[in-house]
């Protein structure tokens, strides 16, 4: 018998089954809404159940062999695969929530995620608590009678704090409290949630597994307990994930590993400029040696990805705008987990309450594509010099 399946294994050939597939190598995309039966007893008695294909908004077999894929890889009961990363969030969150329920939001999260705490879940009486990032086992203290649900998410969006997860799962489990982790930054590759004791696993496949920002896709990795559940509320908000956008999150699982070791070293290298550079505060990575989540990191994750912070020293807006506006090689854009390299001024201080962001420095949210990285690191040394020369034109205060 053999060993399991290492994991760039497992990438390659989950979701597949050419036998049933005229011999291709890679699933076909089928679309489709109806599903035809051809007799009133099969019409009566098809079983409506997770990975079976009975109307196409829930999945036609393109899907479910995404689906059966991303199981696989995390160690999940069962995955639903919906619209968006935001999608995967509300819909794992929803599932369990009514009104006069709790939840508990770490601090950090994606901004999204906090909006729709604040837009949707307030409005149909659900209450919520901000907890600092930092807190591990200490949440228990926070965890109310009516407290149903507690977000995670490590590194946090933006600000890159770390999580202890196994300590805060493990105190949401005791108190019968579900526990949902947004792993869109480690990836399923990187990171396990579920074996960490979370619940839920949440990630934007929009990001690395796509890899090559041309799809919109979340995806929900559930433990047993969890995914009927989750598989309803997924029914009842009518959710829908594309099957060409499926076929194509198929097709980047198979070089996620290889992109991710690349996006994970060129991340590390700039990481290093930015913290050699002295118009630079603080760099934001929980791989960095010294970093302060860098243990937590290197106990529960297996890599890192390419998404990282960096806080300036205090610029003018036009220092600011030299160094932005000129990038070659840098983008300024919304997302991340593509081939191009990302550079984002932020501002995280208006979605912090439990542990207010007083930097005073411009935060930059980086994200290290697969260019070359002594061509990046040369873009942004113009950059800097732009910086520096708009900085000196401007007229004294």
């Amino acid at each position: 018998m053999m060993d399991p399946l290492k994991p760039d294994t497992l990438l390659a050939t989950l979701g597949r089954d050419p036998d049933s597939n005229a011999g291709l190598v890679n699933p076909a995309v089928q679309r489709g809404s109806t599903v035809l039966y051809p007799t009133l007893d099969a019409l009566q008695n098809v079983r409506r159940e997770y990975g079976r294909v009975y109307y196409g908004r829930h999945g036609t077999p393109t899907t479910i062999a995404l689906q059966d894929a991303l199981t696989a890889l995390d160690g999940a009961a069962g995955t639903i695969i919906v619209g968006s990363g935001a999608a995967a969030i509300s819909t794992a969150m929803i599932g369990f929530l009514s009104q006069g329920d709790h939840v508990l939001i770490g601090d950090c999260v994606y901004e999204p995620s906090r909006k729709f705490t604040e837009r949707v879940l307030k409005r149909f009486g659900v209450t919520a608590t901000y907890y600092d990032p930092a807190i591990g086992a200490g949440i228990a203290a926070l965890i109310t009678p009516r407290t149903r649900v507690i977000l995670v998410e490590a590194p946090g969006s933006q600000t890159f704090e770390m999580m202890d997860v196994p300590a805060i799962a493990a105190a949401a489990r005791a108190r019968g409290v579900v526990t949902i982790m947004d792993n869109t930054w480690a990836t399923s590759l990187y990171c396990k949630p579920l074996a960490l004791g979370v619940d839920i696993s949440v990630q934007s496949a929009t990001k690395y597994i796509g890899g090559h920002s041309d799809i919109l896709l979340g995806a929900i990795a559930c433990n047993a307990a969890t995914l009927e559940t989750v598989r309803a509320a997924f029914g009842d908000f009518g959710h829908h994930a594309a099957p060409d956008d499926c076929w194509l999150a198929l097709r980047g699982l198979r070089t996620m590993s290889v992109r991710l070791e690349r996006h994970h070293a060129t991340g590390l290298k700039l990481a290093a400029y930015f913290a050699g550079r002295p118009e630079v505060k603080r760099v934001l990575h929980p791989a960095m040696a010294g970093d302060p989540g860098h243990a937590l990191w290197k106990r529960d994750f297996t890599g890192a990805s390419g998404l990282f912070g960096v806080v300036l020293q205090p610029t003018t807006r036009a220092g600011l705008a030299a160094f932005v506006d000129g990038l070659q090689l840098f983008g300024m854009g919304y997302s991340w987990g593509g081939y191009e390299s990302l550079c984002l001024p932020a501002n995280p201080a208006h979605a912090r309450t439990a542990v207010p962001w007083t930097e005073n420095g411009q935060l930059l949210r980086i994200h290290a594509g697969l260019e070359d990285p002594r061509d990046l690191i040369a873009d942004l040394d113009a950059a800097f010099a732009r910086r520096a020369a708009a900085e000196a034109a401007a007229p004294a205060p």
